[in-house]
């Protein structure tokens, strides 16, 4: 069977005939990659996992962050060796063949493009709920009310959530004007970040109540409620470190960076993560809700909204982190809170664009997906097109969808691409073991298969829903591969 493997040499020199402009450095991709990971993920998705762990959601956040740091490691070495846009797909297309690279490029889309989406939503839900209590913090404003008509989908009983359209559009806008200016104003929303998250530490940690934290895990460690189940949702939190390597053709010395930025923005992130969980926790509580049978609800469900209707706990709010400085008596630092992740989670949202249209770039650039797709703005230098198309995607997917089922639906698709990139790694170990390596994985022969089995692990953790729809995805994305991108394929015009 031809595989359809794509040799390392000609990838490099096909990058080289039609690159993209490398602007970058060590300080802005390790910017890029901690306003990539903090976001979402744990300024709205903590309540969900205190619902799934309670206060075992601690746990979570480890098993999670530990996948994360044995795949970034082997992220770190690809990248290294292949400094080209296109992340996993491009790792893929070089080790296991085209077929598979396209699976994963289509499995990306899962990633980066409904990473967005779920952020955007994420993002209105802060935004809506800061101007619903704005007049707290100014006494002068009017109350500010938001039909639920305009903030949510036809799912939960309104039109569109037109905040979250709108910030969709508008970063696809600051996108389309240029890499290097979109990192500098991203480094000023991940300080913004940075600063709200220290914010909260600071003024949870010191009244914190070990009580708080018994009993531990009230749902278990491994199922579809508990630690396993918490740690597949919190993945979602880590998302994003990947993007990093999608700058690697706009990267300043690749070798000696990408390393740095994946690494650094994963340890900084991380620590940022427990600490904030355990505030959480020990200020206010997080012990799940349950039913009239004694079942843990289910995250998301009518039924948990129905229960929480009247209660004030952690996790019944959408905005979690401004929820527990309230509780604790600082409502005026709740509600910067609030407005801080209103200003910086739009950071997010241009980091998984900006990654989504990398991939798309590269496909295109192979001939599995139309030409039109590599154009390049002649003052821009961006890839305008592409970027504006996958805007216009997240944009419509934002306004329509829940964040809860667009987190773990981007899930699904994340942890196929870090399984395909620590399979990589050890195979051209095997394979091409001369290849200079600036940035080897140490232990890899550990750490590899480590990253497969945390990754099928938390695979499997994931809802039979988005397990189902994942692979009906990837259906999808075959009928078109072999309709389509393996009659086109570089490969096969160079033979012809």
């Amino acid at each position: 069977m031809n595989l359809r493997i794509k040799p390392l040499d000609e990838i490099l020199a096909t990058a080289e005939r039609k690159s993209l402009h490398r602007s970058l450095g060590a300080f802005q991709l390790t910017m890029l990659g901690v306003g990539a990971i903090i976001g979402t993920g744990i300024f709205v998705l903590t309540a969900e996992a205190a619902q799934k762990a309670g206060p075992s959601m601690m746990l979570s956040f480890i098993v999670a962050g530990f996948v994360c740091a044995v795949t970034a490691l082997c992220y770190a070495e690809m990248a290294s060796m292949i400094p080209v846009s296109g992340s996993a797909y491009t790792y893929s297309y070089a080790v296991l063949g085209e077929v598979v690279a396209w699976i994963v490029g289509w499995a990306l889309i899962l990633e980066y493009a409904i990473s967005a989406s779920a952020v955007a939503v994420g993002w209105s839900g802060y935004m809506v709920g800061l101007l619903r209590n704005l007049h707290q913090m100014i006494p002068v404003l009017p109350n500010i009310e938001i039909s639920e008509l305009w903030v949510n989908g036809p799912g939960n009983g309104g039109i569109m959530n037109m905040p979250a359209f709108l910030i969709s559009l508008l970063i696809t806008g600051l996108l389309v004007l240029g890499t290097k200016e979109s990192a500098r104003v991203n480094a000023v929303l991940v300080s913004i970040k940075i600063v709200a998250l220290s914010a909260f530490v600071l003024l949870a940690l010191p009244v914190m109540h070990m009580d708080n934290f018994h009993p531990f895990a009230p749902n278990g460690y491994v199922g579809k409620l508990g630690v396993g189940a918490a740690a597949a949702s919190i993945f979602f939190a880590y998302v994003g470190f990947d993007a990093v390597s999608t700058a690697a053709e706009e990267t300043k010395n690749p070798n000696r960076n990408i390393p740095i930025g994946l690494i650094g923005s994963l340890v900084i992130c991380t620590v940022f993560y427990l600490l904030v969980a355990a505030g959480a926790i020990g200020s206010v509580g997080a012990q799940p809700l349950s039913g009239p049978g004694g079942s843990v609800l289910e995250p998301g469900s009518t039924e948990l909204t129905a229960a929480c209707e009247g209660l004030h706990q952690l996790v019944c709010s959408k905005e979690p982190l401004a929820f527990v400085l309230r509780e604790i008596h600082w409502p005026n630092v709740g509600n910067l809170i609030g407005l801080a992740a209103g200003l910086a989670l739009p950071s997010v949202i241009l980091m998984m664009i900006f990654g989504q249209t990398r991939i798309f770039f590269t496909m295109a650039r192979d001939g599995l997906l139309p030409d039109v797709f590599t154009t390049i703005h002649p003052k821009f230098r961006t890839p305008h097109i592409v970027t504006m198309i996958t805007g216009v995607f997240v944009s419509f997917f934002a306004a329509l969808f829940p964040v809860g089922k667009l987190a773990d639906i981007s899930n699904s698709g994340t942890l196929f691409a870090f399984l395909v990139v620590a399979l990589g790694v050890m195979i051209l170990r095997v394979r091409d073991p001369g290849r200079v390596r600036s940035f080897r994985t140490p232990a890899v022969w550990v750490m590899g298969p480590l990253a497969v089995a945390g990754c099928v692990f938390l695979f499997s953790q994931l809802s039979a829903y988005t397990e189902e729809l994942f692979f009906g995805w990837a259906a999808i994305g075959l009928l078109i591969y072999f309709g389509y991108s393996r009659r086109h394929s570089h490969i096969v015009r160079a033979k012809e």
